[in-house]
């Protein structure tokens, strides 16, 4: 037995039965996620039955409330999740992520009569939910998005089409943000459109460098019936709905990385201590020691930036600057400890022998989605110093 190797996680668990149910988590992830992570994801094959595990333990509506079918979990907790999910395959942790965001806008801005009829399926029926704001030619741009809604009696006919749709082809429902104005932020609404709803398809998936099980892909609204009862929020709300659920996404994303850094870490310090070169452990030699040093330390910061941001969420605080903060820094940390992981395999990082060559592809997407690390800046800045002047 080395001397060396992976330290478990320290972690700030409220509760005996946060205790519980991460211990529920981290069982659920080396029975049914670890094992086949590696050839599923180099197969490209999403884990329907996964999630259909998942929402029948209860884990994909940890932090909505209880009386529609959630876990009632702080999100402090509900991010530790994430990360022990995430750790084991990024498939999965951000999948749930992007499934909370797609149930946000209900949750938050929903009427009662909504909530009581749609949030229980979505949150404990095995549903999978996708969240549409994005588009070919407005990305970071959200505010100049173009599908449009038109009221037609009770209904509203939805045209246009979203781009990079996380489970796009195969959610049973999305959030989609739709024009129903003018111009600008005040002309958005938010509907919730059933992934089976006439008219509505998706492209083929895009081909990506990483995350290959997890399915991103166009959705075409061609002429999209939805009834108004399914309009999430007052006409013209919707950008104030999806900056909202973007500032809790954002959470979810920062806490994906932070576990993905982790497991690479921890393949790090395993090899570390089981390679040796001129006769000693590789874990010896000091600029080594050093690299897996910072490596730590990146990971610990960003942790308890992203738990830091959630507990001014469960406080009722504002947090919309401290989750950009969030996002940024664990994501950029995930990209370097990946990078420096590949870096002490050595060749062997370089080989699907081992996954770090896979965490740091994966890494490369999380700086990129739910805002680039460029936009979280921007926010952080307008934050601090207000609005540019024109």
């Amino acid at each position: 037995m080395s001397e060396y190797g992976p330290q478990p996680v320290e972690r700030r668990l409220p509760t005996e039965e946060a205790q519980d149910l991460l211990s529920l988590v981290r069982d659920l992830v080396q029975r049914e996620i670890e094992p086949v992570a590696a050839e599923e994801e180099e197969a490209g094959r999403f884990p329907r039955e996964t999630f259909a595990l998942l929402s029948r333990s209860g884990l994909l509506g940890l932090p909505y409330p209880a009386e529609y079918g959630g876990g009632d979990q702080p999100y402090e907790v509900y991010l530790q999740v994430l990360e022990e999910l995430a750790a084991a395959r990024l498939t999965v942790g951000l999948g749930v992520s992007v499934h909370s965001l797609a149930c946000h806008a209900l949750a938050s801005f929903g009427s009662k009569e909504q909530r009581s009829e749609h949030l229980p399926a979505m949150l404990g029926g095995g549903l999978l939910g996708a969240y549409c704001l994005s588009e070919p030619s407005s990305g970071s741009d959200a505010a100049s998005l173009r599908t449009r809604a038109v009221r037609d009696g009770d209904d509203w006919v939805l045209t246009g089409t979203k781009a990079w749709i996380t489970h796009g082809g195969i959610a049973d429902f999305y959030t989609v943000l739709a024009r129903t104005g003018g111009e600008g932020p005040r002309g958005i609404t938010a509907f919730l459109v059933p992934g089976d709803a006439a008219g509505l398809s998706a492209g083929a998936p895009e081909r990506k460098m990483g995350m290959k099980g997890s399915p991103t892909a166009q959705i075409n609204l061609d002429d999209v019936r939805v009834p108004d009862a399914r309009r999430i929020g007052d006409e013209g709300q919707g950008f104030a709905v999806a900056l909202a659920a973007l500032d809790a996404g954002r959470l979810g994303i920062a806490a994906c990385a932070v576990g993905l850094a982790q497991a690479a870490l921890d393949q790090a310090v395993a090899y570390a201590a089981e390679r040796r070169q001129f006769g000693r452990p590789l874990a010896d030699f000091q600029g080594l020691r050093f690299l897996i040093a910072d490596m730590a330390t990146r990971i610990e910061a960003g942790r308890a930036l992203y738990l830091a941001a959630a507990r001014r969420r469960d406080e009722g605080l504002p947090f919309t600057r401290q989750a950009a903060m969030a996002k940024l820094t664990c994501t950029d940390t995930a990209m370097q400890v990946t990078t420096d992981a590949v870096q002490v395999l050595g060749g062997y990082g370089y080989t699907t022998d081992f996954p770090v060559e896979r965490f740091l592809r994966e890494a490369k997407m999380l700086q990129i989605v739910e805002g680039t690390n460029q936009i979280q800046r921007v926010v952080i800045a307008r934050q601090l110093l207000g609005p540019e002047s024109r």
